[in-house]
């Protein structure tokens, strides 16, 4: 079954190994092809907006899903969830699902579930700040000084 994708202007996509850019109108694709990894531009993480231990868990299954050889990865991404799971045991349930899909193949499903770890992250952070809020204006005064 083929994929339909409507990419806005100047939006760019992954598909396979090639970045495709649209122009400067709306454009339709119809993608077809078998475990052809797709990835939209607002799904793309980067090393630079991979600013946090979930992101860079989301950046290392990401670079998984759009590899010939999703393994060159897991070293990285094993570390890496060793060190939430040491920090944050109760991101457990959401980073065994991530790991089932991994060894299963399903390296898109894995990527979604990546996004829920990056939102609980978040979830978390904010609870954090609402809870502290002198420490996180205290941190505000030492960046913004710097």
């Amino acid at each position: 079954m083929a994929l339909k994708v409507e990419l806005r202007p100047h939006e760019r996509i992954i598909v396979g190994n090639c970045v495709i850019t649209n122009t400067d109108q709306r454009a339709r694709l119809l993608i077809d092809g078998d475990n052809v990894p797709i990835l939209r531009e607002r799904d793309i993480l980067t090393p630079e907006t991979a600013n946090t231990p979930a992101k860079l868990v989301y950046l290392a299954v990401q670079l998984m899903y759009i590899s010939p050889d999703p393994q060159t990865q897991h070293g990285t991404y094993f570390n890496l969830v060793r060190d939430i799971v040491t920090a944050v045991p109760s991101s457990w349930p959401i980073i065994e699902g991530i790991n089932n899909n991994i060894l299963n193949g399903d390296l898109y499903r894995a990527l979604k579930d990546a996004r829920k770890l990056i939102a609980y992250e978040e979830k978390l952070r904010d609870q954090y700040a609402a809870a502290h809020p002198k420490v996180e204006a205290d941190k505000a005064d030492v960046s913004s000084a710097a």
